[in-house]
């Protein structure tokens, strides 16, 4: 049977698995800006051929404003303390923790300002890696006060 996956990604800067390439040190790969025009969320994405799977950072004091997209999402955290908010429920989520963000959802997370949170995120492809701010506004990443970037 010929293989007829693609090697472009959905997500500008993902690397394509398959054809021989099915083993990855994802904390040693290059990081892409994962979090748009919204978030300050960083790391390595793998795009297969139905998912994309990322390990993400979130400086600490810093992350997501308010967004959605048209995937659905899996964060497990590693790392770190996230405060999140989705559609409208406070939590907190830490080690171990596993988060369900369904498609069109709107949500936002946020590292503690103690340490940088680390999660392993997985997510179907028919939308790439990337939401939409729920304001509808470029703004910027969310940052807690003292955490903003230096000018």
């Amino acid at each position: 049977m010929a293989d007829t996956s693609s090697s472009k990604t959905v997500t500008e800067g993902a690397v394509k698995a398959g054809n021989g390439n099915n083993t990855f040190q994802l904390k040693e790969m290059a990081a892409i800006h994962a979090g748009g025009t919204y978030s300050t969320a960083h790391g390595a994405v793998i795009e297969g051929e139905k998912t994309m799977v990322g390990l993400m950072c979130k400086p600490k004091g810093t992350g997501a404003r308010p967004h959605t997209h048209p995937n659905e999402q899996w964060n497990y955290v590693v790392q770190g303390k996230l405060k999140v908010n989705i559609d409208g429920v406070d939590s907190v989520a830490g080690p171990g923790t596993l988060l369900y963000l369904p498609a069109n959802v709107v949500h936002a997370t946020v590292a503690f300002p103690e340490e940088d949170v680390y999660f392993f995120v997985v997510k179907d492809l028919s939308h790439s890696v990337h939401g939409i701010p729920a304001d509808g506004k470029d703004t910027g990443p969310y940052y807690d006060p003292g955490f903003e970037p230096d000018k």
